[in-house]
């Protein structure tokens, strides 16, 4: 298909949350057929329509996981590294960049790249040389400054000497189509506790966060094996909380969400296998308690006064540390069905959100504008997402397409202000045909950046056969 003229659209799962894989007038190319899967060692080799879960399933059977997994496992492994996804875990384990190791790309014409990390560098004046059937493509890499954030699906990759796998890693199936890919794995942890801690107030919640983060961050660097070891900190505030009350949602998972919580906070804390963890709980204030990671974490929440609140999962409860997780799940899915149910009403109403991402420091700063942009407008906003990485997805529940065109207004607006920042307005879900997000990435490198990240396009794909229109509009 790749060897005739014509354009063509790659697709994974179309879990696509920007559009990216709704064909318009192209022809669909599936990858739902490319299911080889070979486990060695720490690597595994995935065919790019396999699904994430398919992947951990069969990891677990030797004990390893794939840590950047995002949060819909249905999404299929092209379409990850596609759009570079990231998951709750990035704070420990990065996005799926980090992860990946080798690709097999097909290019527009039909070439097909084998790459390796490590064996294709860019040269000191920024050039790939990718030799293909029709000669030698000449890649020139812009020096752009990328945002030093753990997340950012906004275009192109663009570094000093980077690789040549990173270049595909994030370009939305417009410079290739990702056949495999080859990743690295890690061994499951032995245990992982997950608790559900309601906070008073956004402020308290960033200081917790603060917290855990500096503690986990010093576990990380000296290996204490009784340091608190953080993989996640998901944060939903006090709307989202009120949408999964109207929906019966905590009677149902039977969670007791105090009325005046402002912020309630999933915390994903990885601990040794132990027996003596339910000990440990009950006897946290004891001064004979052990010394131990679950100790030292409810100490920490003790400090602050939140500890009575919080509710733990232990390892062994799998059943209750997935109604946390069902519980975060459900705030999507109401705000979706929310926006779903007024569009009945006007079908000019339409999903409107962020996935806004700032330097951890940053992050109080931003909520700040976040709240006072939207509520200036009078807009009815949701906030969810992953506070541990700085990254949130503030969401407009609609009641009339006013309230999109100005939701629209307060995207933008805090799309420069996290620029300024240092973060960066594209932080998860890529950009694909999305025209707010378009328009975020125009902000965040300038029309000089987005010519350049065009002419990398042009190198591989002169006739822009792949994924048109899909990151850059169509010119």
């Amino acid at each position: 298909m790749l060897q005739h003229p014509g354009r063509v659209l790659p697709i994974g799962a179309q879990s696509s949350l920007t559009g990216g894989a709704t064909p318009f007038g192209d022809v669909v190319l599936s990858t739902s057929r490319l299911t080889s899967m070979t486990v060695e060692r720490d690597r595994v080799r995935v065919g790019a329509g396999v699904p994430l879960q398919t992947v951990q399933d069969e990891l677990a059977k030797s004990r390893r996981w794939f840590p950047p997994v995002p949060t819909y496992l249905g999404a299929f492994a092209g379409g990850a590294v596609a759009t570079c996804a990231a998951g709750a875990a990035t704070f420990k384990y990065g996005s799926v960049r980090q992860w990946v190791e080798g690709l097999t790309i097909v290019l527009a014409g039909g070439d097909v790249l084998t790459l390796s990390r490590g064996q294709h560098r860019a040269s000191p004046d920024g050039v790939f040389e990718i030799e293909t059937s029709t000669g030698i493509r000449r890649v020139d890499i812009p020096s752009l400054p990328m945002p030093d954030v753990p997340k950012r699906s906004a275009g192109y990759h663009c570094a000093p000497g980077m690789d040549l796998v990173d270049l595909f890693i994030g370009s939305e199936g417009t410079l290739g189509v990702i056949a495999d890919a080859t990743f690295r794995t890690a061994p499951m942890p032995d245990g992982m506790c997950r608790a559900l801690v309601p906070v008073p107030s956004e402020d308290e919640a960033i200081k917790l966060v603060t917290d855990l983060r500096a503690m986990a961050e010093d576990t990380w660097r000296d290996g204490d094996p009784n340091g608190v070891d953080i993989a996640a900190i998901e944060h939903i505030d006090a709307r989202s909380i009120q949408i999964v009350r109207e929906d019966g949602i905590d009677r149902k998972l039977a969670l007791a969400l105090p009325s005046g919580a402002a912020v309630v906070l999933l915390i994903d804390l990885e601990v040794p296998a132990d027996p003596t963890l339910w000990s440990q709980l009950e006897n946290v204030r004891d001064a004979t308690a052990p010394d131990s990671p679950l100790v030292r974490f409810c100490r920490a929440l003790d400090r602050r006064d939140l500890l009575d609140d919080t509710e733990i999962a232990l390892p062994a409860d799998r059943v209750r540390g997935a109604a946390f997780a069902e519980l975060r799940e459900a705030v999507p899915a109401g705000v979706n069905r929310r926006v779903a149910q007024a569009k009945q009403a006007d079908r000019a109403i339409s999903k409107t959100a962020a996935d806004m991402i700032v330097p951890f420091h940053r992050f109080g700063d931003m909520m700040r504008e976040c709240r006072r942009l939207f509520a200036t407008r009078g807009l009815d906003l949701a906030v969810w997402g992953h506070i541990s990485d700085g990254n949130v997805h503030p969401n407009v529940i609609p009641r009339s397409a006013a309230d999109v065109e100005q939701g629209r207004h307060a995207i933008l607006e805090l799309g420069a202000i996290v620029i300024e920042m240092g973060g960066c307005p594209l932080a998860e879900h890529g950009v694909g045909r999305n025209p707010i997000k378009q328009q975020l990435l125009r902000q965040l490198y300038g029309d000089a950046g987005i010519d350049a990240m065009r002419r990398i396009k042009h190198s591989l794909d002169p006739n822009s056969a792949l994924a048109s229109g899909v990151i850059f509009p169509p010119q």
